[in-house]
This record gives C-alpha cells, sequence and structure tokens, in this order.
C-alpha cells in the first residue's frame, strides 16, 4: 500500500512543499531514503 502526504520544509524562515511517500510491503524488512537528506537523516534509519 502506497500513501503520498504534503508537508512543508524549512529554509531559514522560508517553507517549501515537500511531498513524503511511503510504501509498506508485507515481509520487507528496510529502510530506503532517496533525494539528498542530510547526515543526521541517513543515521536515523539505523
Amino acid at each position: 500500500m502506497a500513501v503520498a502526504i504534503q508537508s512543508i520544509g524549512l529554509k531559514g524562515i522560508e517553507g517549501y512543499p515537500v511531498t513524503v511517500e511511503v510504501e509498506k510491503l508485507d515481509g520487507v524488512e528496510s529502510v530506503v531514503v532517496v533525494g539528498l537528506p542530510g547526515a543526521a537523516v541517513k543515521e536515523s534509519k539505523e
């Protein structure tokens, strides 16, 4: 099942739109982050 939600990101005091997409598959245990995430985001999946 795939779900997409609208959110915002912040750069200083300016906001910009972000689409977050999630898909859950039975029997699959993994996290994949695409795009250009920061080091804190990459470390958070562990």
